[in-house]
């Protein structure tokens, strides 16, 4: 079993950067890749990064690509997802996510987390 608590969401400007965190319970964490999703009012989850479960390969979404880093610490049980030059449009509330796989797709991620608010102001 493997539960996932993020961390570090909150109100920014736009321009600004905001560093979120992923820490998971559960042996297997090691193992799996792990996805960040957002999700924002009245609007799909959609996809913004994954990461092997080595840390060596990373996917991202067109929008995430050059403002957003997805990292891990496996030694931490902890993957983070970095965001800078945020726009009001990343508003959202950010879930992350444990699966077979660097997939976009959310059925293919097995376990998620509550999700953390991030709110971008103009």
């Amino acid at each position: 079993q493997v539960q996932l608590v993020e961390s570090g969401g909150g109100l920014v400007q736009a321009g600004g950067s905001l560093r979120l965190s992923c820490v998971a319970s559960g042996r297997t964490f090691r193992t799996k890749p792990m996805g960040w999703f957002r999700q924002a009012p009245g609007k799909e989850r959609e996809f913004v990064a994954a990461i092997s479960w080595g840390g060596a390969s990373t996917s991202y979404a067109e929008s995430a690509k050059g403002r957003f880093t997805i990292s891990r610490d496996n030694a931490k049980i902890t993957v983070f997802l970095q965001m800078n030059s945020l726009k009001p449009e990343d508003t959202a509330v950010y879930y992350c996510a444990a699966g077979g796989g660097i997939s976009t797709e959310r059925d293919d991620y097995n376990y998620w987390g509550q999700g953390t608010q991030v709110t971008v102001s103009s």
